[in-house]
């Protein structure tokens, strides 16, 4: 079952909607999945689907509506990417981050949650999964390809609930230098796992996309499912 809410943002700048999916019980852990630069298209609307099949409420927020409400763009022509690009030029990522707190927020009370909330992200989303692991409350965060983690590395001091990261081995956008970095800092870290995904490139888990990788993307979702499931059900 999956439908649409509106959230309010917490500067009082208006609202912003969100997809939801129910899972079956029609309650459960809820996990807010946070979009790549190409806004809430299929493929995010896919993973929210996805999620509600494992029993969560799967919810994905408009985080461009501040630019541009409902964006859906693909990875399949030029244009799309170049409006893609400019969008996430654009980005604010403190009010970016506001939204997502109001995301977790009123997941926390939705009548089919459980009250526990994790977040998982994609390429910007990456980041903001990180982000969420620093800045927020969010009780288990997953982070796939995300892009200037490691610019952002200062914070990993504050990450106070467990992340799961998943890193592109030859991602275009994270060099090697990048990913040894991000593994330099956050390796020692015992709430932190890093998984490595040798000759994937940038988006090897996006649903349809161009660099899709079946393998490697089945197994970074078995372990994100299990991540998950030991985090926000509580079981080991």
């Amino acid at each position: 079952m999956t439908h649409e809410i509106q959230i309010a943002a917490t500067d009082g700048s208006g609202s912003f909607k969100a997809y939801v999916a129910l899972p079956s019980a029609k309650k459960g852990p809820a996990i807010i999945a946070l979009q790549e630069v190409f806004g809430v298209n299929a493929g995010m609307r896919e993973i929210c689907n996805w999620l509600a099949g494992l029993g969560y409420v799967g919810i994905c927020p408009d985080l461009f509506w501040r630019q541009e409400t409902g964006v859906e763009l693909s990875d399949k022509t030029q244009a799309e990417m170049d409006k893609a690009l400019g969008l996430y030029a654009a980005f604010d990522y403190a009010k970016g981050m506001e939204d997502i707190t109001a995301t977790i927020e009123a997941a926390r009370s939705f009548e089919a949650s459980t009250g526990k909330v994790g977040t998982l992200g994609y390429c910007l989303g990456g980041l903001l999964a990180y982000y969420a692991a620093t800045r927020t409350d969010a009780d288990a965060n997953a982070s796939y390809y995300g892009v200037g983690v490691d610019q952002r590395l200062d914070e990993a001091a504050a990450i106070s609930t467990p992340l799961l990261m998943h890193v592109a081995c030859e991602d275009v956008f994270v060099g090697a230098t990048q990913q040894a970095e991000i593994h330099k800092v956050l390796d020692s870290s015992t709430l932190v796992t890093v998984y490595d995904y040798p000759g994937t490139n940038h988006a090897f888990a996006r649903p349809g996309g161009i660099d899709w990788n079946a393998e490697a993307a089945a197994l970074a979702n078995s372990r994100t499912a299990k991540f998950f499931e030991m985090h926000l059900k509580n079981r080991g």
